[in-house]
């Protein structure tokens, strides 16, 4: 079975429990705190890919990592799913719970890339007019990239706004090359 298949058909099934006992919102919190966790430890990672470690040590790994951290069903949720050998996938499922929560509540993920960082009210700003430009809540999320020189890239959903002053560079040097004398 493809792997995206698998990883989308858990986090179908934990979303619509959440859903049904209604707490989303807990189930949101729990999942950005996992993949929070997949993103920053590369340990927790090494566990969870780890052929050697038997799967009742990870299961008893995971329940001392997550314990106090999440709801009951979230932690009942992973110990599922390392039951079934598939807790490679759970820093796919958690993307993705959190894919199907942002579409259920028309929240737009943002990226705003900038060649220096921006200061948090700046910040405030344009999330306030993302939101007031898409019609719904937005979570704008910034990062440092020095090689753009200047200006910025927007990517909100699939979409990107390229305004960097590299990539007008880029396209004056295309132009130029095209009108060689």
């Amino acid at each position: 079975m493809n792997e995206s298949a698998i990883a989308v058909r858990y986090a179908k099934a934990i979303y619509s429990l959440a859903k049904e006992k209604e707490i989303i919102d807990t189930l949101k919190n729990n999942m950005e705190l996992i993949s929070s966790v997949c993103k920053n430890s590369s340990d927790f990672i090494l566990l969870l890919e780890s052929p050697v470690v038997k799967t009742k040590e990870k299961s008893q790994l995971i329940s001392q990592i997550f314990k106090d951290k999440v709801h009951a069903l979230t932690l009942d949720f992973l110990l599922m799913v390392t039951k079934n050998n598939r807790e490679t996938f759970i820093p796919a499922i958690s993307r993705d719970v959190l894919s199907f929560i942002r579409h259920e509540k028309n929240i737009k993920s943002a990226m705003l890339t900038t060649a220096v960082r921006i200061d948090q009210s700046i910040m405030k700003e344009i999330e306030n007019l993302l939101e007031k430009e898409l019609g719904g809540k937005t979570e704008l999320v910034s990062q440092v990239n020095p090689d753009i020189i200047g200006g910025l890239i927007l990517r909100i959903d699939d979409k990107q706004m390229d305004a960097s002053v590299s990539t007008q560079l880029k396209n004056i040097k295309q132009q130029l090359l095209k009108t060689q004398v």
